[in-house]
């Protein structure tokens, strides 16, 4: 709840004094987003939509809002929000590679190659026009490699483009050439550069990419959630090297596809994770399927990892990102970016029950209405992927650590029969006090 420090209400609850709270039976909520999230917060038991400049428990921001209000916010001790403050250090395009080469390099000289190349996940990746030179130098060690270019802070395909010749981004060596002053004074975008992925996994001919959704309710320590469903999203046109100017081909989010001459929003362009991974093992083998999905589980840990020294800790703070991940023909998953604000907004009915499954599961880990023991490895959809080290399936204890083979607590693409789940664990919504 945003409140003043001048506030009783803080005492009251700080002294576990009930009296206060008696007799109110509501979870207050704020909500700046009008999506899916919006369905799920009004159908939840208990919890009540407050407007404006209301007192407030828990707050799903946009982030225009966060940079906006959060620094100059006090909350109480129970209060939630879905955003840590300086999330852009992983969402953000550039910051995400700056974090990540740093990471590598720290790996390397501490733990030495073989578990650097553990992070050897995200193509080659330059920040222009600040690393304009350092790319040049790398695009002439490959000459007729194609490459992507992506504005650092846009979404759903904007500004995105691809170019084999260096005259395509001219505009940028330009920029590269002024003082810091005067790349201010003329806002120059920043964009990377980064390798295009000439070899993807394809169905049917066409490319497609995997969204996975990952819930950090905190960095020190490290916890994280896995969700079960995800999806891949597919381009409406069959793949080719021949033409790079076919953003249908070469771009599959959603927000391009559906603007596709032939796009059939009754078919959509999306696979539930369930159906990929049953495809994947029909094709491949189990065990091949189930090392690709290990090696996404490293990329999702590796990449919290390599921020968890420069995000903000809060304990008011939680996020739900959406990692987007791309297979080549090799099985290899490659790191494309990561989202602080994945959209919720529904392709179909299928995706809209898919993402309300998800957002109540979310709110669930969260558990404003202290359900939960703390010590749960599954929450519904949700599987404890990591708690200040990685979480297995099998209990570790000093009886049985030589006889098992630990198996990671992820479950993605998997049966999520987490209504089942949600029954066994969760006690029935109480008679809510309002926190």
């Amino acid at each position: 709840m945003l409140k003043n420090k001048t506030s009783g209400y803080k005492s009251a609850y700080d002294n576990g004094k009930t009296e206060e709270r008696e007799g109110v039976n509501c979870v207050r909520f704020k909500c700046g987003l009008l999506s899916t999230i919006q369905d799920v917060l009004h159908q939840r038991p208990g919890w009540v939509e407050v407007k404006d400049d209301g007192e407030w428990d828990f707050n799903w921001c946009d982030v225009a809002w966060l940079r906006e209000i959060f620094d100059h916010s006090y909350m109480e001790e129970h209060a939630r929000i879905n955003h840590f403050r300086n999330h852009y250090e992983l969402t953000r395009k550039n910051l995400m590679v700056k974090n990540l080469k740093r990471y590598r390099k720290n790996l390397e000289r501490e733990l030495g190659r073989i578990e650097a190349s553990k992070c050897d996940f995200f193509p080659c990746t330059f920040t222009l026009p600040s690393e304009y030179h350092l790319f040049v130098e790398e695009f002439k060690r490959s000459p007729g490699n194609t490459w992507i270019m992506k504005p650092v802070a846009k979404s759903q395909g904007k500004g995105i483009f691809l170019f084999r010749k260096l005259k395509d981004i001219m505009d940028w060596k330009k920029d590269g050439t002024r003082s810091e002053e005067q790349r201010d004074a003329a806002q120059v975008e920043n964009y990377v550069a980064q390798r295009y992925i000439e070899n993807p996994y394809l169905i049917n001919g066409r490319k497609f990419d995997l969204r996975v959704y990952v819930l950090v309710t905190s960095y020190l320590p490290l916890k994280a959630w896995l969700y079960r469903d995800g999806f891949a999203r597919f381009s409406s046109t069959r793949f080719s090297l021949s033409s790079i100017d076919d953003k249908y081909m070469h771009l599959t989010n959603v927000a391009v596809q559906k603007t596709a001459p032939d796009y059939d929003p009754e078919k959509g362009c999306k696979w539930q994770m369930q159906q990929l991974r049953r495809y994947l093992t029909a094709k491949h083998s189990r065990e091949t399927v189930e090392t690709l999905f290990k090696e996404m589980d490293n990329i999702f840990v590796r990449s919290l990892q390599s921020v968890q020294k420069v995000i903000i800790n809060d304990k008011h703070c939680f996020e739900l990102y959406g990692y987007d991940i791309l297979l080549d023909q090799n099985l290899k998953p490659w790191l494309i970016e990561v989202n602080a604000s994945p959209s919720h907004m529904p392709s179909s009915q299928e995706d809209y029950e898919m993402k309300c499954r998800l957002l109540e599961d979310t709110l669930n880990v969260i558990d404003m209405e202290r359900r939960l023991t703390g010590k749960e490895k599954r929450v519904g959809g949700y599987d404890l992927m990591w708690n200040d080290g990685p979480v297995y399936k099998e209990d570790v204890n000093l009886e049985t650590f030589g006889s098992l083979c630990f198996t990671a607590n992820t479950h993605l693409g998997c049966v999520n029969d987490r209504e089942k789940q949600l029954r066994q664990l969760m006690k029935p919504f109480p008679c809510q006090k309002r926190m």
